[in-house]
């Protein structure tokens, strides 16, 4: 059994404008509402370390190892609750040029794991609503100037 959480935006800027802002993670303290922190090498194959806070949900400091991160297109990373198998996160941001000047922003995590039917309800609203809090945090900033 999987769950995927999904949020989309369309943003009137430029790929390169919106991954500027994603992949400065110093300033996510500063913006990000859902996540908080992201230090580390970001580099495929590495480990990083991610602070997420959904809204009125405990937040949570994991390690995830980053899978993707392909400039002005894709930046994912595979987490884990303790270990592989008890509750697992796919996590993806993905820009999709429109060609006409705006850019298709989408998050979406995929949840596997045994403990997922305890965690499904907190998905479907607190994560989402992060999702979707984050998502609209980074248009207003990508469509400031």
């Amino acid at each position: 059994m999987s769950k995927e959480i999904r949020a989309e935006i369309v943003v009137n800027a430029t790929p390169e404008k919106i991954w500027s802002i994603l992949t400065n993670f110093d300033n996510y303290p500063n913006w990000n509402p859902f996540i908080k922190s992201i230090k580390g090498d970001v580099k495929i194959g590495n480990k990083i370390t991610a602070r997420i806070e959904p809204p009125e949900a405990s937040g949570m400091t994991f390690k995830p190892k980053v899978l993707t991160f392909e400039t002005n297109k894709e930046f994912s990373w595979l987490g884990h609750l303790l270990f592989k198998g008890l509750f697992d996160g796919a996590h993806k941001f993905e820009l999709n040029d429109n060609g006409n000047g705006t850019t298709t922003f989408i998050q979406s995590e995929k949840f596997d794991g045994i403990l997922l039917p305890l965690f499904k309800n907190m998905l479907e609203n607190n994560t989402k609503r992060g999702f979707e809090a984050m998502n609209k945090k980074l248009k207003e900033l990508a469509e400031q100037n």
